[in-house]
């Protein structure tokens, strides 16, 4: 299983990083923009029908509500009333599973390949690379990889040194930090609704729920920000990049949604 993942996920994608790397004259830094964006573009079929669905499970959360009061007691009853509020809209619950876990295991292949690529020890490195590049991409025994973009150095943390203070959060970083909470505020339902419901709900599983999907919000924007303190600045460039395309992602759905919902309303 190791060796297909390697075999069809890990070398394409580091033969494509050094491929780009050579193109852009060894800029390293651009490689890696370049390449997250080609990814993220080459997962936008599996993407899109993944966020419509979440944005029309939002839409329907006052409709679950209403059930959840409605059949309050009898979960059989509820669960039937779900599946046919599903089924009125045309929404699958489960149909982003599997989107997710094949973006998922992309995503820990980018990580594995930049990994192996931004380290420090030099000619080593090309050396190890080159086992594993193809024919057609070749890297001279000897030289090292050019690691130096704009002010980083991507083998090294993205931290701002000021005298007599700790180490503060590079830019790379606060904007990865900014922008994973962005996209996750995006992908949250709407809160405020929840919270109205919540307080007049007698039972406290809908205040777990909503105390859970807050924690969730801010939690992996505080992971980007600690993890930003140790990773290599390259890694947290490819973070930046992912975040960045998928807030603009959600928004040019959402925009695409209001003006369908606009010319709707419109017809009718």
């Amino acid at each position: 299983m190791t060796n297909l993942w390697h075999l069809l996920l890990d070398q394409p994608i580091l033969n494509a990083l050094i491929f780009l790397y050579q193109i852009f004259f060894s800029n390293l830094g651009l490689a890696i923009i370049v390449l997250t964006i080609l990814v993220r573009l080459a997962l936008i079929p599996l993407t899109n029908p993944q966020l419509k669905s979440a944005q029309k499970m939002q839409a329907l959360a006052p409709e679950l509500e209403k059930l959840k009061k409605k059949y309050k007691g009898d979960k059989q009853k509820l669960m039937q009333a779900q599946l046919d509020l599903y089924k009125k809209h045309n929404v699958n619950p489960a149909s982003g599973c599997l989107p997710q876990i094949l973006q998922f295991i992309i995503l820990i292949s980018l990580y594995r390949t930049f990994s192996q690529v931004i380290r420090p020890d030099g000619a080593s490195v090309v050396e190890s690379l080159s086992k594993n590049l193809y024919p057609f991409i070749h890297l001279t025994k000897g030289t090292s990889l050019n690691l130096q973009f704009l002010y980083l150095n991507l083998s090294k943390p993205d931290l701002i040194y000021l005298p007599g203070f700790f180490a503060l959060p590079g830019p790379f970083v606060i904007l990865s930090t900014v922008f994973q909470f962005l996209s996750s505020k995006l992908m949250m339902p709407t809160v405020k609704l929840e919270e109205k419901e919540a307080q007049a709900t007698e039972e406290k599983t809908d205040d777990l729920a909503l105390s859970m999907q807050k924690q969730m919000l801010y939690l992996f924007p505080a992971m980007t920000l600690i993890f930003g303190y140790t990773m290599a600045s390259g890694v947290i460039l490819y973070w930046f990049i992912f975040s960045l395309f998928s807030f603009i992602q959600q928004l040019m759905i959402g925009q695409s949604k209001k003006k369908g919902d606009k010319n709707d309303k419109e017809r009718n």
